[in-house]
């Protein structure tokens, strides 16, 4: 293997951006998988993110088989596997980022612009193919959308691994609501403590050096190097251009590409990988759909020999058969079980799913039921408490539920805005609830969802039935009292539900919320890990704090629409 460290990779403004590579020993020109973003490429996954190394090794022990895991970062590739494939890896420092200077700005054009800098770099080089390919987990899949819709020339192919995508809906603003809580923890931690002249920033140990580069900036100098992303996404509360900004134009997107989606990453990572197969230009995309914590499925064997054999058909011309598999792989879950059944399928939503309403019963106690409620009821409830949760009969027949879901709410404030958080969770026999080990949280519900009642307008050309869009550019606040209808996006999930589970739905002003331990800055194991929404200016207790009532009836038909997959064989097994 050669190693070539900070190399420079010179901007169209002049700047320089700084980048290590890894590449076989050979004459022979390779094909370049890339990563490129702030948390610096010379920072080791094992020292700054130790607690997650530990417990990922400790789940699975032979974790990478065949390397000794020396050349490691956060979310990207390991060299000690792929450059024996045959393949380059090149890992840069963003602008402002790691070893690179500059005016550090997550996801903005600018950054891009120097990502597709950086891939046109990659691909001049003498050693290289000319076939870049992107890959990486979370911030490395997201800046892939947006530099995909820049089209540079040796842009090949790319694996977004489970990564956001339209900067307000999946990030920013969940139904308008401002999320705040990830970027308060996030941001601190694992961007301006790797910021280009921190003095305080972790060690480069490849290069016995400081990760952040030789200048020793002051706390002053730093804050002014940077923006303030957060302050921006609390005083931008409509959807605008700053957004779209930061967001793929996917009439652009037209590379191939694997898009891996998470079942359980509410808050940040699924919505973009779904979005991105559905509205994207390009002709030759897959759709891959798997559980587990955030990184973990990155880099298991399963993970790794579907990204192998997808770069070796696109990069190295192999002829493996690869443009002839089912465009989405569906990983699915069953409840209190590790084990998954892997079935393909040829579409997104899948062609099988039979629409299924089930209606929302608010009288007495609540239900839901098969059919709509004949007699009008309601129930009021404090917004910013657990809500209310309402419980479906027991299923007849084991039921697969895969896909998106909405739901369709009636109701009327106290106060001139309310939000509407709702969740789906299952229930055995016995009353054990069904969670699955989420991106952070170890107890992730079914699906979530929420909904500013004020944001309610729809974009009528790019809503579905199964999935409402809001324009976000039309604040129409309430008449206190006043019925009004909602329809709530929730983000995709899969499970197959035994006879006699029960499907609930909890619905609160607040995010979900059960009793757990409490882990740092936020409470381990509540059901949203850190992707939460609390912040006082743009959730006031005035407004935000009052009481909500829900309507059911014949002319306030509320529900929640499930894609049910009539039963089908499974083909591979695994685990």
């Amino acid at each position: 293997m050669i190693i070539e460290r900070d190399l420079q990779i010179k901007m169209d403004d002049g700047l320089v951006l700084r980048c290590d590579v890894y590449r076989p020993d050979t004459k022979k020109k390779v094909p370049i998988v890339m990563a490129g973003g702030p948390y610096g490429k010379g920072v080791k996954y094992q020292e700054h993110y130790k607690p997650l190394w530990d417990s990922l090794v400790k789940m699975h022990p032979n974790i990478l088989d065949g390397s000794k895991h020396r050349w490691l970062t956060w979310e990207t590739v390991d060299p000690e596997i792929w450059v024996p494939w045959g393949y380059a890896c090149v890992r840069f420092d963003s602008r402002g980022a790691g070893r690179s200077p500059g005016y550090l700005d997550i996801f903005s054009p600018r950054e891009t612009k120097d990502y597709a800098n950086a891939i046109e770099w990659a691909g001049r080089q003498r050693w290289s193919n000319g076939k870049v390919g992107l890959n990486g987990v979370s911030y490395y899949a997201i800046n892939q959308w947006q530099v995909a819709a820049l089209q540079p020339k040796h842009l090949t192919a790319m694996i977004p691994w489970e990564g956001a995508a339209d900067h307000y809906r999946d990030w920013a603003r969940h139904g308008g609501i401002l999320s705040n809580k990830f970027m308060e923890i996030w941001y601190p931690r694992q961007v301006e403590a790797v910021q280009h002249g921190n003095p305080k920033g972790p060690r480069d140990h490849w290069m016995k050096t400081r990760a952040t580069g030789p200048a020793n900036l002051s706390e002053e100098k730093l804050k002014e190097n940077r923006a303030d992303t957060l302050e921006n996404f609390l005083v931008r509360e409509m959807n605008d251009d700053w957004y779209e900004s930061r967001s793929p134009d996917w009439s652009k997107v037209t590379v191939p590409f694997l898009s891996a989606a998470s079942w359980a990453g509410f808050g940040l990572h699924p919505r973009g990988n779904f979005e991105a197969f559905t509205q994207a230009a390009s002709k030759e995309k897959w759709l891959e759909c798997h559980p587990g914590r955030h990184e973990e499925w990155f880099y298991l064997e399963y993970g790794m020999q579907l990204q192998k054999r997808f770069f070796d058909y696109y990069l190295m011309g192999k002829k493996n058969g690869w443009k002839k598999e089912p465009k989405v792989w569906i990983n699915l879950r069953k409840p209190f079980t590790q084990e998954v059944t892997l079935r393909k399928e040829s579409s997104w939503p899948l062609k099988s799913t039979k629409w299924t309403k089930l209606f929302l019963n608010v009288g007495g106690k609540g239900k839901l039921e098969w059919t709509a409620p004949k007699s009008n009821r309601s129930k009021t409830f404090r917004a910013k408490t657990r809500g209310i949760t309402i419980l479906s009969p027991p299923l007849k027949e084991e039921t697969e539920i895969t896909g998106p879901l909405a739901a369709k709410l009636y109701i009327s404030s106290s106060t001139k805005d309310a939000d509407l958080f709702v969740t789906m969770q299952a229930f055995s026999p016995k009353g054990k609830e069904v969670y699955f080990q989420g991106t952070v949280d170890p107890k992730t519900p079914l699906a979530q969802g929420c909904l500013r009642a004020s944001h309610r307008k729809l974009d009528q050309k790019n809503s579905t039935p199964w999935r409402p869009y809001h324009t976000h550019d039309d604040k129409q606040p309430l008449s206190p009292e006043k019925i009004y209808e909602l329809d709530i996006e929730i983000w995709p999930q899969c499970i197959v539900l035994p006879k006699g589970f029960r499907i609930a739905l909890n619905i609160s002003g607040q995010d979900f919320d059960r009793p757990g331990r409490a882990v740092g800055d936020y409470v381990l194991s509540r059901g949203c890990g850190p992707f939460l929404h609390d912040h006082p200016i743009d959730r006031s207790n005035e407004v935000f704090n009052g009481r909500t009532t829900l309507y059911s009836g014949p002319k306030q038909s509320g529900y929640l629409l499930l894609p049910i997959i009539p039963n089908k064989k499974s083909k591979v097994k695994k685990k």
